[in-house]
């Protein structure tokens, strides 16, 4: 296998991201809910108002694996890191990656002085489940996840 790489993403990156973003969407059996378009996706993450920042797994010349994050804001704890997505193509999976890419976050979160990291995963997706075990998180089974859709 070639070297992996990590990286911070740039905004050349976002038409590969977003493919393994749509990847992660058909695992999870929800492709029909993405509807970010790559213009929407390039302007959100590096137009004038950044709200996202992300690192990469790359090898020969090839992204494999991505980390995307954001602010979260608790009134408890402060600044949190909000980890959207982490995802490694099948064909890559078990070689680390997600695991270099996870302690990528990890490290960014702790030098930028972020009091942690959050994040969801569905309750059906045991690799995913048993992956973020190592790392001794607390899982919650008191909150519900709520959202609003807006329409425009």
């Amino acid at each position: 296998m070639d070297e992996v790489t990590i990286r911070k993403a740039v905004r050349e990156d976002c038409a590969p991201m977003l493919d393994l973003i749509k990847e992660l969407a058909e695992y999870e059996k929800a492709l029909h809910e993405v509807t970010l378009t790559l213009e929407q996706f390039m302007e959100d993450g590096f137009g004038n108002a950044p709200v996202w920042g992300a690192f990469v797994a790359e090898t020969a010349g090839e992204i494999v694996g991505i980390s995307l994050f954001y602010d979260r804001y608790s009134t408890w704890k402060g600044r949190r890191l909000y980890l959207e997505d982490l995802v490694v193509t099948e064909e890559m999976r078990g070689k680390q990656i997600g695991k270099k890419l996870f302690e990528a976050t990890t490290d960014y979160g702790k030098s930028n002085n972020y009091s942690g990291m959050v994040f969801q995963v569905l309750n059906w997706n045991e690799p995913a489940i048993n992956f973020y075990k190592k790392y001794s998180p607390k899982f919650d089974d008191k909150w519900l996840n709520v959202s609003v859709e807006f329409k425009n």
